[in-house]
């Protein structure tokens, strides 16, 4: 029984897109695996930016920082 645990930042992704993301995960574990998409079992997970860190910043912060790098001076 495979599961699929894929975190990804809170980011205003649409619940289409979240269909399209199970389906194609699903759709790779039958072709590579043969795993029958009746056991696979896949969980999305949305992590607030400001509880997502690397770098040593949270990831709001961190964007923030590249978004103030972009701008023209």
């Amino acid at each position: 029984m495979p599961f699929v645990n894929l975190k990804i930042t809170r980011d205003g992704v649409t619940r289409e897109q979240k269909t399209q993301v199970i389906a194609e995960f699903t759709e790779t574990l039958e072709r590579v695996l043969k795993k029958p998409p009746e056991w696979t079992h896949i969980v999305i997970e949305e992590i607030d930016t400001d509880d997502w860190g690397f770098a040593g910043l949270t990831t709001t912060e961190y964007r923030k920082r590249l978004a103030d790098r972009a701008k023209p001076a």
